[in-house]
């Protein structure tokens, strides 16, 4: 096997070493094992290299020394002549959770895995890390929390928690904003600063890693899939950690009168009798707070503003992610926009359940959506649905995502608080 060192300058001036000395921990081999496993798992042990691909998501790993010019994003694998590994060809990657989502992969920058058992011709080391690197883009879907959650932030807890820290992300397509988004967990799972590509332009040296992030689910884990065998109440145990959120079961708030959060679309999807369905939940028994989407980018203090509440209720939409931050026991009402059934129920409902909420689903009638208006009883959109989806996902999103408002039925949707009020009192009693 190679060393890193066998790459270090002797230029003094241009030569720049980083030792972060670590407690004793497990040996990166048998961590870096547990991300693969039957055939994979072999070949990671024989060859020191190995690659899972499934349905979502490609996550190569080798236990060799590693190193990655930020210039050219190139990740050279020092290699020995005998080395098995040397008859693997160049490999290209593109380091994003969602493989199949091929527009999307458009965003992110591919980075090339090249096999190098002669030390003469690997790029010099300018830092040298006794850690594994875990590379991963902020290419792909960003600006969405929905999207930030389930392909990156979920697949990096998946892919990085196992290493309780001692591993170094580099960040490809690097988003500073993000960065700052998301700092509070990707300091609870890295004790190092993120390396960004773009401005560094150095040679990074490390002992071994991982290019890529496994994916599940959607807003999932698969506990039978993971390192350590982590589950959804796991992950959300870490992300009540991770800020300080000081309510774990819906249990806790009793003693008044439990506090709806009511996400306020202001464009599509949008309820158009708002102020009306604050007044009624208000005379069922709530306290009812409307928040906005541009609250929410703060995640630092809106983690626990959520974390407070009972209820969180809103139409299908990206701010129904923060349903991570419930106490267990809480309960999430999705309105249904017309047309919108299956996603809706995939997307956040079956996920509510594994992250121990109580689910509730409204479906509003047809007359209730901005679409039966606009088009008509007669027309497809509303008697027909299926014909629209089968022109593919554009045409039928520019019409049941982009184009439709809600006009909720405050009589149907008072028999449903009425059930979220009996499902709270069971969790915490009568107020």
């Amino acid at each position: 096997m190679g060393s890193w060192r066998d790459g270090l300058s002797n230029n003094n001036k241009s030569r720049v070493i980083v030792d972060e000395s670590i407690e004793e921990m497990e040996p990166h081999e048998l961590l870096m094992g547990r991300l693969v496993r039957d055939e994979d798992h072999t070949q990671l042990e024989r060859t020191g290299f190995a690659c899972h691909t499934d349905l979502h998501s490609k996550v190569c790993l080798t236990n060799n020394p590693t190193r990655i010019n930020n210039t050219n994003l190139e990740f050279y694998i020092s290699t020995n002549n005998d080395s098995q590994q040397n008859n693997f060809s160049p490999i290209l990657i593109h380091p994003y959770a969602r493989q199949e989502d091929k527009i999307t992969l458009r965003d992110v920058t591919p980075l090339q895995i090249i096999f190098q058992p002669n030390k003469t011709l690997l790029p010099l080391c300018q830092f040298i890390h006794n850690v594994p690197v875990l590379i991963f883009s902020t290419g792909g879907f960003t600006g969405n929390l929905f999207h930030e959650f389930d392909e990156t932030i979920i697949p990096l807890f998946i892919t990085s928690y196992h290493f309780q820290t001692r591993v170094r992300f580099l960040i490809t397509d690097h988003k500073t904003w993000w960065v700052q988004k998301y700092n509070r967990i990707l300091s609870g799972l890295s004790r190092f600063n993120v390396v960004n590509p773009a401005e560094d332009g150095s040679v990074h040296c490390f002992n071994g890693g991982v290019i890529g992030l496994k994916f599940h689910n959607i807003l999932s884990l698969n506990n039978t899939d993971i390192p350590g065998g982590y589950s959804m109440s796991d992950f959300r145990s870490f992300l009540r950690q991770t800020y300080n959120l000081k309510v774990n079961n819906v249990s806790e708030l009793s003693g008044k009168k439990p506090m709806v959060m009511l996400i306020s679309r202001q464009t599509s999807r949008r309820f158009m009798n708002e102020g009306e369905m604050v007044e009624m939940m208000k005379e069922v028994g709530f306290e009812v707070m409307t928040t906005t989407p541009q609250r929410m980018s703060n995640l630092d203090k809106f983690s626990s503003v959520v974390n407070l509440c009972s209820v969180i209720i809103g139409a299908h939409g990206a701010g129904l992610t923060n349903e991570v931050f419930l106490a267990n026991g809480a309960v999430v009402v999705q309105v249904v926009p017309f047309g919108l059934d299956w996603p809706s129920t995939y997307f956040f409902g079956k996920p509510a359940a594994e992250m121990e909420l109580q689910y509730l689903e409204y479906k509003i009638e047809a007359k209730e959506s901005s679409l039966w208006d606009k088009y008509g009883e007669n027309h497809p959109v509303i008697r027909d649905p299926e014909s629209i989806f089968a022109q593919g996902y554009f045409a039928s999103r520019a019409i049941y995502i982009d184009e439709q408002n809600l006009k909720i039925n405050l009589t149907r949707f008072r028999d449903t608080m009425i059930q979220v009020k009996k499902l709270i009192e069971e969790k915490r009693g009568s107020w």
